[in-house]
């Protein structure tokens, strides 16, 4: 019955701290908030089947790992020259229908993880790829030419009125 009012409380815990860390940060996670999280579900584990024998040890713990999470987003929020630091930047790795190979190189990407993102994202040829983006999440970000065009184009022509 222990387990289960430990399991109680510490449930009731995490609801209140996963709501004081708010949405966009559970939206989007990082690595290393990810592996905050990780962590923080092995303190739980210990306070839940009392191997650390201390409830509040776990809860400590925890509100630690949401404290600092909060802070590092508020140091982001406060001061946005910190954000390349804390969070990343996003880095060009594909530039007109060809990979950036300096970039590749230092993002560790190969050009079979670009191609396969371009193909979820519907795109068929590398040549129909203006730009590629690896964002300081992970994700790749596609700008993409339009069929026809060149970078020398104008302004649409508009139809003549009738």
């Amino acid at each position: 019955m222990e387990i289960v009012i430990r399991a109680l409380v510490i449930f009731c815990f995490l609801w209140l701290v996963t709501r004081a860390v708010g949405r966009s940060t559970l939206g989007e996670l990082s690595t290393f908030q990810l592996l905050l999280y990780v962590t923080m579900g092995d303190l739980v584990q210990q306070a839940v089947t009392q191997q650390d024998y201390s409830l509040t040890a776990g809860m400590l713990a925890i509100s630690t790992f949401a404290l600092l999470t909060v802070s590092l987003s508020w140091v982001q929020w406060r001061f946005p020259r910190a954000r390349p630091l804390t969070a990343g930047r996003p880095v060009l790795v594909w530039r007109d229908g060809g990979p950036v190979d300096e970039a590749m190189r230092e993002q560790r990407l190969a050009v079979a993880d670009v191609l396969v993102a371009a193909r979820e994202q519907g795109i068929r040829r590398t040549d129909e790829i203006e730009y590629a983006v690896l964002e300081a999440d992970g994700r790749l970000s596609f700008f993409t030419r339009e069929a026809g065009s060149s970078d020398d184009d104008g302004a649409p022509e508009t139809a003549p009125q009738t």
